[in-house]
Formats: structure tokens, sequence, C-alpha cells
């Protein structure tokens, strides 16, 4: 399957508007899904709810944490990087800065921060955390929790090429047309699962990454 959403139009907001949503539909509650491997995350498509089930049962749960950076130019961007080849999950992709929430983390933000530091040299003095979004799941068992992030243009990165090759900015207006969200589908022990692709020029944006945007368009920009 590769199709597009054609659900809905693309709503037509502003910058300050977008912001001003995040603040007014987000907070910093952590869910508990994050650590307790009986709540599973719903996605709403029943063959990926179903593997989130089985790999729940299978593996011990992952807690992670990304940062969604929106940098805030008269036209916002998402910063995102792409994964060396040479680690040991989601080698290659496309991603949010972020990674596993360490024991010495305060908190699923606090991990955000840091790994963004880390990987790309975006310090906290350019961010203005917003709120969570909602907790996603993959396959490998990790439980993600987002944070929306309000970046103020300025900011120089420092690569860190053992993590990351590369970032770059896509324009939020493009992330958030519903006309670009593609379904594709692929097979997990016999049950079709699908997720979203979002290509963009020569970036193949997809998985949990562009699964995570989806939510996002579902929390911000629809009613």
């Amino acid at each position: 399957m590769n199709e597009p959403m054609l659900k809905t139009e693309p709503a037509a907001i502003s910058s300050a508007e977008f912001f001003a949503r995040s603040h007014a539909r987000l907070n910093f509650d952590v869910p508990p899904g994050l650590v307790d491997p009986n709540i599973v995350p719903r996605t709403g498509d029943s063959g990926n709810d179903r593997m989130l089930e089985i790999i729940a049962r299978e593996q011990p749960v992952r807690p992670a944490a990304v940062l969604i950076p929106v940098v805030d130019h008269d036209e916002p961007t998402v910063l995102l990087t792409q994964r060396s080849e040479h680690l040991s999950n989601h080698a290659g992709q496309i991603s949010f800065p972020g990674g596993k929430i360490d024991a010495t983390d305060a908190s699923p933000l606090d991990a955000a921060l840091r790994e963004a530091d880390e990987e790309v040299g975006l310090t906290r003095d350019f961010i203005e955390p917003i709120g969570y979004l909602d907790l996603y799941g993959t396959a490998f068992g990790f439980r993600i929790l987002p944070t929306v992030a309000r970046v103020k243009p300025g900011f120089k990165l420092k690569i860190n090429e053992s993590e990351v090759v590369d970032a770059f900015e896509v324009p939020l207006s493009f992330l958030m047309n519903p006309a670009n969200h593609q379904i594709h589908s692929k097979e997990f022990r016999g049950m079709e699962r699908s997720y979203y692709a979002m290509p963009f020029a020569e970036r193949y944006i997809w998985g949990a990454t562009a699964g995570i945007l989806r939510v996002l368009y579902e929390r911000i920009y629809m009613p």
C-alpha cells in the first residue's frame, strides 16, 4: 500500500497559532505506559496494536525520549537527523534527536534535551519545551515519549558523527499536510501492519518518525 491520507485538508494556521495550540493541548504529565509493560500504546491500526502487544510480552520495555524541535522561523521548520549506519537500532534512518532514557536523567524531557545536545549540539538555551506528545511504541520495544519544543533560530549545530551523519530542516507546513502522509505496509508474523511515510526531496521519512509527526498533526492541527 502506498497511499496519501486524504481525509482532511491541511489546516492553515500561523506559527503563533501552532505554538499557542501546542501550549494549550500538551503538558508534562508522564504516561505510566512509558515503563509499564502491561499498558500498551495504542495506534488505531489493529496490526500495529497486535504487534505491540506481542513485543510487550517478549521484550523488556525500553523507555526513550525524543525532541521535536520546531524552529521558529517566519515559516517554521522541524529539525531532523539522519542516524549513522553502524548503529544497532534504526541505522541510517531519519529521526528526531533523542534516545533511551538514562537512570541519571531527571525526566524524559531532561533525556531529550541531553540527547539533542549530545547528538547535534543543540543547546538548552535555544529550546523552549512545550509539552509531551502521546507515547509511541515501536517493534524494537521502545516506548518513545516525544517533547514538542519551540527552538529559537540562530543556533549552530555540532554533529556527533558517532550517532548521526546529518541534520536538516523540513518545513512544518509540508509535514503537517495530510496529503503528504503516505501509508505503507509490511507483514509482521503473518499480520499486515501499516506505517506512515513522508518522503521529502531525497529524504525518506518513515516509521516511528513519520508516525510521531502524524500524531503531532492529529493533536495540534485537527479540531
